[in-house]
């Protein structure tokens, strides 16, 4: 039985992919760091769902790199894992902190790299390791107002394309999933009007839903997209294309 570490479980996304990896046999270790009750309700539900599978709540503060050796240590098998945290920062470059850009590079980019230092040997064990970063499409085309989000997906995808060379002999896949607009609880202060604008732009008319990202991460988790390494896979309706 393979086992997932799900980074950001308690996000409308990373909810969404547990439940899809769960549906498909995997046993997950279901990470939160802020909404505990949220992911305490969803392994419940999903031990009653699937009581032959493993399910665990984990927690870390990703901004406390102290606290990883301890973290992984308690992960006792991992075949995949995907890095679903990740928050965002609205405003002009010149408006945005310091520690503001330093919480995006950390939680998005170097916690995940230091996680995965300490998770390798693990996922290589099985043969058919995954690695998944839920990156965004504003890491390919930019968006302006989050300038320092759209360098850390960019850097996300970079750093997919590099890793995967390194792991390939070990039967590790790397790959990432880039969203478009996603139906949210992120974008729940939008005002209607605001909704529409933007669904009008997006060639399918509408936003995606958190389980259309999960089932492309259920493909990149599957045996068979084991000769898929490398890549970014695009959820977008044809936004941005």
């Amino acid at each position: 039985m393979p086992y997932g570490l799900v980074m950001g479980a308690s996000g409308d996304i990373g909810q969404a992919i547990c439940y899809a990896m769960a549906a498909d046999g995997w046993s997950l270790y279901c990470h939160y760091h802020h909404n505990q009750e949220k992911v305490l309700s969803l392994v419940s539900d999903l031990r009653q769902r699937y009581p032959q599978q493993d399910f665990f709540v984990v927690s870390l503060n990703m901004l406390e790199e102290s606290a990883i050796s301890d973290f992984v240590n308690q992960l006792f098998q991992v075949d995949g894992v995907i890095f679903a945290s990740g928050f965002t920062v609205y405003n002009l470059l010149p408006e945005v902190t310091s520690q503001q850009m330093d919480s995006l590079w950390q939680i998005h980019m170097k916690t995940p790299l230091l996680l995965l230092q300490q998770l390798q040997a693990k996922l290589a064990q099985s043969g058919r390791g995954r690695v998944i970063f839920i990156s965004s499409v504003y890491g390919q085309h930019g968006s302006s107002m989050e300038t320092v989000y759209s360098a850390v997906k960019g850097a996300q995808e970079a750093f997919v394309r590099a890793y995967s060379k390194e792991v390939v002999t070990l039967g590790i896949t790397v790959n990432a999933i880039a969203p478009g607009a996603v139906n949210t609880q992120m974008n729940q202060n939008w005002s209607t009007s605001e909704k529409e604008s933007l669904a009008a732009d997006i060639p399918l008319g509408r936003m995606a839903e958190p389980l259309e990202v999960a089932a492309a991460c259920n493909y990149l988790c599957s045996k068979e997209a084991s000769y898929t390494t490398g890549t970014t896979l695009v959820v977008a309706g044809g936004w941005m294309n």
